[in-house]
């Protein structure tokens, strides 16, 4: 008897088969009439606890919304503080020191292999123009300057070029030769 007692008296809560046990008891005939008369009390008077508990708060929770609105206070001024003080949370843990470091330093390294790349490139071309130049002083030896200074004239090989083109557009794309395609002297 003892035992039932202190098993009655736990404040645990009920697991697996205590709540079997529970479910299968028939409480209604262990109990007297007074008893029975008691419990129905106590249950109108937590209904009523309850319902009023549920007022005041409906009551308090109105109280707060008119307390924030004169604050200035509204629902996405207070998403905005939250994800700030969540995001500057999440900027303090090391997992995201380091992953941040980590990104920074691969991203440096990126910036400083496309900036290689850059240069590569244009050291290529540089040097395909100035393959173009040579081939094309070759093939026309005589571009040197007219006159010795430029009189607005420009160059002998500037005023054979602008010849050139002005020619090939008055005979509006007649057939072209691989060698003019390649290299425009």
């Amino acid at each position: 008897m003892e035992a039932q007692a202190r098993g009655l008296l736990e404040t645990e809560p009920l697991q697996g088969r205590d709540e079997d046990t529970v479910a299968s008891a028939d409480f209604p005939s262990m109990l007297s009439e007074e008893e029975k008369e008691e419990l129905k009390a106590e249950l109108v008077q937590l209904e009523d606890e309850i319902t009023t508990l549920r007022q005041v708060l409906s009551a308090k929770e109105r109280r707060l919304v008119e307390i924030k609105q004169k604050l200035g206070m509204n629902l996405m001024n207070e998403l905005k503080q939250n994800f700030s003080r969540s995001w500057h949370d999440v900027q303090t843990t090391t997992a995201y020191k380091k992953t941040h470091e980590t990104l920074s330093h691969a991203g440096q390294k990126a910036t400083a292999a496309f900036s290689n790349v850059g240069t590569a490139i244009s050291k290529k071309f540089g040097d395909m123009r100035n393959n173009e130049i040579t081939a094309c002083a070759r093939l026309n030896p005589f571009q040197t300057k007219v006159g010795g200074t430029n009189h607005g004239g420009g160059s002998f090989e500037e005023v054979l070029s602008s010849t050139a083109q002005a020619s090939a557009q008055s005979s509006a794309g007649g057939p072209r030769r691989a060698e003019e395609e390649e290299l425009q002297c």
